[in-house]
C-alpha cells in the first residue's frame, strides 16, 4: 500500500495537509494555508523537494526527541515530522517521506 496526501482543515477553516505512509502512520505535517491552492503548492513542493536528502534538516527538541523538517529550494519549511525516541527512529522517517511522497495519491477531504 503506498502514501497519501490527506488535504484537511484546520479549526480555524484554514488548509492542512498530512502525508501519511501506507500503513496510515503520519510522516510529515504542513503548518496551515489560508487558502486550498496555497496547500496544493505545498504538496508540490513536498512532491518535489522530498528526494534530495540536503533539504531535510535533522533537529533535536530540548527533551531529546529527534525529528525533521524538509525545506523548499528558498530554505522555507514545507513540513515536519512527528517527534522520534531515537535519532534512527528519525532517518526511517525521512527515508518514508523520500520514498512516499513522490507518488503519494492526494485525498482531499474538505
Amino acid at each position: 500500500m503506498s502514501g497519501k496526501f490527506e488535504i484537511d482543515k484546520a479549526s480555524n477553516d484554514q488548509f492542512i495537509f498530512r502525508l501519511k505512509a501506507g500503513n496510515g502512520e503520519i510522516i510529515l505535517a504542513s503548518e496551515q494555508y489560508t487558502t486550498k491552492s496555497a496547500c496544493e503548492n505545498g504538496i508540490d513542493s513536498v512532491r518535489k523537494n522530498s528526494t534530495a536528502d540536503d533539504n531535510f534538516e535533522r533537529k533535536i527538541a530540548k527533551d531529546e526527541r529527534h525529528y525533521f523538517v524538509l525545506k523548499a529550494a528558498n530554505h522555507q519549511v514545507i513540513g515536519q515530522s512527528q517527534m522520534y525516541k531515537s535519532a534512527d527512529g528519525m532517518e526511517n522517517g525521512i527515508a518514508s517521506v523520500a520514498a512516499n511522497a513522490p507518488t503519494a495519491v492526494l485525498v482531499d477531504l474538505t
